[in-house]
């Protein structure tokens, strides 16, 4: 049996998950894992992909319906290992991620949340060292976490009624929070994001905000502490904020700055960040008023 279960679940990214299988074909310790490839609901060449990469230690699982936390939790079904890793799709893992991992484990004196730093890069021939900047106070980030699979099961795994986009994995976190595991943040355990420079629009961003707003909304709901409301901005003094620097009118001098400036420019980072922050806050409020309908 292996010692860990490393779980990708992976939506129309064919070309990015091709590049992170292949990375992780060339881990220090292969004997230590496997591989759990969720396809869940591609339409693009991801089975090919998959099938390419399939061996022993690697096999693919089909969820259909596009739903981050339901694809995770079929991974997390079929995992073997002790230890569950999970990482992004357009990750790049250097060769001792999984051993450094399971170090972390192996070295804590009692069952741990493992997380290490997360180094965004433009792609994946330039990829640099871990710097101080890369330190994350995050408890359980998907992108690069492990946690014993017996935890995640007592926890009842990811909830499903996260059917968009946002917190589903902080709302995991928080429940492991609850039966006092470790938190380990390890150095060496680092990986690669690889985001490209604007690869994602402006119109595609904003989308995901309004989806993450809603999806705060349903946290908020389920666990309506002040340390809920502070992670996801639902306070008063944030939406007073709001109200302030996302004046209608500010919106539309935010627009044609983030359509006429260059970009990359502080000016179109300072208007497309204030529409997307304008986007996620304007679906809270929304979502939280239906709610008390």
């Amino acid at each position: 049996m292996p010692d860990a279960s490393l779980i990708i679940a992976t939506h129309n990214r064919a070309r990015e998950l091709s590049d992170c299988l292949a990375a992780l074909a060339w881990q220090s310790q292969p004997e230590q894992f496997e591989v759990i490839v969720v396809d869940n609901g591609s339409h693009d060449q991801t089975q090919e992909v998959i099938a390419a990469h399939a061996s022993d230690r690697l096999r693919g699982v089909f969820v259909a319906d596009p739903n981050r936390a339901k694809a995770r939790n079929a991974g997390i079904a079929q995992a073997r290992g002790r230890i569950v890793i999970f990482c992004d799709d357009d990750t790049i893992a250097p060769n001792n991620f999984v051993a450094e991992h399971l170090r972390a484990h192996h070295d804590s004196a009692r069952p741990a949340v493992v997380s290490g730093p997360i180094v965004n890069v433009p792609d994946k021939d330039h990829l640099v060292a871990p710097a101080a900047r890369h330190y994350s106070r995050a408890f359980f980030c998907t992108c690069n976490v492990s946690v014993p699979k017996a935890d995640l099961e007592a926890v009842g795994g990811f909830d499903e009624r996260y059917d968009l986009y946002g917190w589903e994995d902080t709302d995991v976190g928080l429940r492991l929070r609850s039966r006092d595991l470790a938190r380990v943040f390890a150095w060496p355990a680092y990986i690669y994001h690889v985001k490209p420079p604007r690869a994602v629009t402006l119109e595609r961003r904003r989308a995901l905000a309004v989806e993450k707003g809603t999806m705060a909304a349903r946290f908020i709901r389920k666990a309506p502490t002040w340390a809920v409301r502070l992670a996801t901005g639902a306070y008063g003094a944030n939406f007073a904020r709001a109200a302030i620097v996302n004046a209608r009118p500010l919106r539309t001098l935010y627009e044609r700055l983030a359509l006429s400036a260059r970009p990359g420019s502080f000016v179109h980072v300072f208007a497309s960040e204030a529409l997307v922050d304008a986007a996620y806050l304007d679906a809270l409020r929304s979502a939280l008023r239906r709610a008390e309908c």
